[in-house]
């Protein structure tokens, strides 16, 4: 636009030149032309606009939005016609208790009261992207900086609404699934009718007051000490089982060779053991005597 206005001027005051019959009249039709030139410029670069990828444009007439956009590329529009570009990607804000790690500086995480009455801290972040055919709708109702103006509010407002009724040890441990697919919830409606999608919810911490925290330790301290011993116990049980059953197995063995071994059982075991001492490399002179325990002289005695 600069251009054409400049153009502009420069092609008027050709003429004015011209009637004032200065020295440079004689290069009226020249100055006239490159004033010609430079609207044609101008007339050109207004009329094409680009819009990067990931973003469409906004049109907007003498302050009035029109409700058609322009997408990425190259686009011929109305030179006067001005154009704003909108991140149609994914976008984040994030609500932390850590300095400068959020979008905010300082502390910025949200302080809830749970269902018992405790103060609670939660770090958040939320994902979103705006619906590239609510845009013209975003900024007549909202304008550009919907970021702080709707994202920021609803979302701590719906968090608060909702962790009334969690206790904080639930919000901590075993319903915290459950909260975060609640506020999920909520707030995607709301965004929805605003004209941007949520697309993810992250609870990235849950800060518990250090009374509260430390009762949680000790009890997960104990379950785990209760779960020690019960093994322990089971382990103690399963030696003596197999104790038990070692017992009665030698005593089961015991009972059958006291049984087993009769007069007759014993002489045979006699003889073989003899035959044995017969046969081996040593020579053996075995003596029945009369009594029951035969005498065995070494041969090589003798010698």
């Amino acid at each position: 636009m600069f251009l054409i206005i400049l153009g502009i001027i420069v092609f008027f005051a050709a003429g004015s030149v011209k009637n004032l019959n200065l020295p440079i009249s004689q290069h009226v039709a020249s100055i006239r032309s490159v004033g010609l030139v430079v609207i044609a410029i101008g007339v050109l670069t207004s009329c094409i606009k680009q819009i990067d990828a990931g973003q469409i444009g906004v049109k907007s007439l003498f302050g009035k939005v029109q409700d058609d956009i322009i997408y990425s590329g190259l686009n011929f529009v109305n030179p006067l016609v001005s154009i704003n570009s909108i991140d149609i990607r994914t976008q984040n804000y994030t609500m932390s208790g850590v300095h400068n790690e959020g979008d905010q500086a300082g502390d910025d995480a949200i302080r809830v009261l749970t269902a018992d009455g405790l103060e609670v801290v939660i770090d958040l972040t939320v994902l979103y992207r705006v619906q590239s055919a609510e845009a013209p709708n975003i900024v007549r109702q909202i304008g550009y900086d919907f970021k702080n103006v709707i994202v920021r509010p609803i979302t701590r407002t719906k968090i608060r609404d909702n962790a009334v009724y969690y206790t904080a040890v639930d919000l901590y441990s075993v319903k915290r699934d459950e909260f975060q697919a609640r506020i999920f919830k909520t707030i995607e409606a709301n965004l929805k009718q605003r004209g941007f999608v949520l697309e993810q919810l992250l609870v990235r911490n849950i800060t518990l007051p250090a009374t509260v925290k430390a009762s949680i330790e000790d009890k997960i301290k104990a379950e785990q000490d209760a779960q020690k011993m019960q093994f322990v116990l089971q382990k103690e049980k399963q030696e003596a089982e197999r104790k038990r059953v070692e017992a009665q197995g030698i005593a089961d063995y015991q009972k059958i060779i006291s049984s087993g071994l009769g007069d007759k059982q014993l002489q045979y075991e006699q003889i073989q053991a003899m035959k044995g001492l017969m046969t081996s490399p040593n020579a053996k002179v075995i003596i029945m005597g009369g009594g029951k325990t035969p005498i065995i002289l070494d041969s090589k005695g003798g010698n």
